[in-house]
């Protein structure tokens, strides 16, 4: 499905649903990367935590784009120790709805990053949180393996639609 896309950009596949898939103006990319686009593998973190973080990318397969809710926290989830086993699982790229740190390494990486912000602050890892349920990021519900397509414009999400089509063919 993800071929389906071609080259379209963040914001004309939001256009294309009327812009309600685009997440808000404050997820931006901490380095200027390449156009990416990927299944949404999704963790919900506690405030100042990023245990879930860990477990999502242990559960990575490559080609994923990780999407994570961090609770509005000040302290940053992610970085560089964390971009390191995103890089070797295959992970696409990582979205963050609060702030990250590293941003040099991350894009020395190569690894394209989008978030709220930059802070130096290191997070905790002690949970609770959650793996692979619907988050809220950037203002959008984000369900695991939904498209996620990202640029320089921003991040917009498009509904994973196949297990829809499955589901009204086996009602027919």
């Amino acid at each position: 499905m993800l071929a389906a896309f071609g080259e379209a950009s963040a914001a004309q596949v939001g256009d294309c649903m009327s812009r309600l898939g685009a997440m808000d103006a404050g997820i931006r990319p901490v380095w200027p990367g390449p156009r990416v686009i990927g299944a949404a593998l999704t963790a919900w973190c506690h405030a100042g935590d990023n245990l879930m973080v860990h477990k999502a990318l242990s559960l990575a397969v490559p080609g994923d784009v990780l999407v994570v809710n961090t609770q509005g926290s000040g302290n940053s989830g992610f970085g560089e120790l964390l971009a390191t086993s995103a890089v070797k699982a295959g992970v696409r790229a990582v979205v963050v709805d609060g702030t990250v740190r590293d941003a040099e390494a991350l894009a020395a990486m190569g690894l394209p990053v989008y978030a709220r912000g930059l802070c130096p602050n290191g997070c905790n890892k002690d949970g609770p949180g959650e793996v692979g349920t619907i988050i809220a990021c950037g203002g959008v519900a984000v369900r695991p393996g939904d498209v996620v397509i990202a640029d320089r414009d921003g991040v917009t999400v498009r509904p994973e639609i196949d297990e829809t089509l499955r589901k009204l063919k086996v009602i027919e």
